[in-house]
């Protein structure tokens, strides 16, 4: 019986891709951000402070290019540093979405990071993949293999049961 928990708990524990925006940035909320992803049990595995070009964000927001307010999206993105992250950890993908909040923050809950910190969909602060396959896109686009790292965190046995 413990070894098939073990085995479903690492098969469970997966990353996703965080991003602080630009206004985000601009406010000074990293390390609200990160602390909230930190406290919650999620292990930081990749991180860097960057000013992302317009050819990246085009990548990173494909799945968009046909909104009509994707030209729009990419200037914002574009105008000022992002911190972008991977965490780690069990179903982190959802978690991780419902600690955002919804899309637009007036439809997130208090408690949440947009309901918490922001009031307008085109300033909501933060973005987070959406599926675990989707993390692995974005994760790929932002970080080389090596940027990624591979740690055991010392309190690892006091968030997870063996």
């Amino acid at each position: 019986m413990a070894a098939y928990v073990a085995r479903a708990m690492a098969e469970a524990r997966e990353r996703t891709f965080i991003m602080v925006k630009p206004d985000g940035v601009q406010r000074g909320l990293v390390g609200k951000i990160i602390k909230r992803f930190e406290s919650k049990g999620f292990k930081l595995v990749a991180l860097k402070f960057t000013w992302p070009s317009e050819e990246l964000l085009k990548k990173h927001y494909a799945d968009l290019a046909t909104k009509p307010f994707f030209p729009g999206l990419v200037k914002y993105m574009s105008s000022g540093p992002v911190v972008p992250m991977v965490w780690e950890g069990l179903n982190v993908v959802k978690t991780g979405r419902v600690m955002l909040g919804a899309t637009n923050p007036a439809d997130s809950a208090p408690g949440t990071i947009r309901g918490d910190l922001c009031i307008q969909v085109g300033r909501n602060i933060i973005h987070g993949s959406d599926s675990v396959e989707s993390a692995k896109k974005e994760i790929g686009l932002w970080f080389t293999e090596k940027e990624v790292i591979n740690w055991k965190p010392a309190n690892e046995g006091w968030v997870y049961e063996d």
